[in-house]
């Protein structure tokens, strides 16, 4: 294993890492610090993949604009989150109905593969269309996750 393969290995989970605590955070400053994180680290993966210039934009503009950005105004604005928390833990089993839905949805199109079009009874313009409209909510599900 190679110091590149090191170097790849370190940035990907620090970046999965501060991925995770950024929402898992209770503080929202320290949520910040750790999105900042997240991004330097994505930009040391962009170096690694050979694009310099896009790292550098990453953390000119993600990091030094808008991340630090967020960091003033959380701790300018001295928000009560707690009381912002609380009224979202009502909404907490909607969520969760949904977000199971979705999973279920997830895992069988993938066990059962490309959706078949029936094509009893169908005009030929119409026709025309299924494929793409299967392919089209494939490529959905896959851009969400």
């Amino acid at each position: 294993m190679g110091i590149a393969e090191l170097a790849f290995y370190a940035f990907s989970m620090s970046t999965l890492i501060g991925g995770i605590f950024t929402v898992v955070a209770r503080n929202p400053v320290h949520s910040v610090l750790w999105l900042i994180l997240a991004f330097l680290s994505a930009a040391g993966l962009f170096v690694l993949l050979g694009a310099e210039f896009v790292a550098m934009l990453l953390i000119i503009v993600y990091v030094g604009a808008v991340a630090v950005l967020f960091l003033f105004v959380v701790m300018m604005l001295d928000v009560d989150f707690a009381e912002l928390k609380a009224e979202m833990a009502k909404y907490l089993p909607l969520g969760l109905v949904i977000g199971v839905i979705v999973l279920i949805q997830l895992i069988l199109r993938s066990a059962f593969g490309t959706i078949r079009q029936v094509t009893r009874g169908v005009w030929p313009r119409n026709l025309a269309l299924a494929p793409i409209q299967a392919s089209w909510v494939s490529f959905y599900m896959m851009t969400i996750f």
